[in-house]
């Protein structure tokens, strides 16, 4: 999440409990694809409940997003901030 978040940075979260999520907000979620691998990512589109999330740094091959595993779905999403 750089140049958001850097390494180190301590980042408060609030746990996700029937809270409507919104385009900007940084969630935590499992990764849908890989056991044990937690993820931090902004929302980027919201279609039928499904949330496009991307990371904030520029470079596409920085890091795994949307682009790289799809949509999450409400039930991997642990945490949220609104910013």
């Amino acid at each position: 999440m750089w140049p958001s978040f850097r390494d180190g940075d301590m980042i408060q979260f609030t746990k996700l409990t029937n809270q409507s999520l919104a385009i900007r907000d940084v969630i935590v979620f499992e990764h849908p694809m890989k056991k044990n691998v937690i993820c931090v990512k902004r929302i980027i589109e919201i279609n039928s409940g499904k949330f496009f999330v991307q990371g904030d740094n520029s470079d596409p091959t920085a890091s795994e997003d949307s682009h790289n595993f799809g949509e999450i779905g409400y039930e991997n999403i642990l945490a949220f901030l609104r910013q």
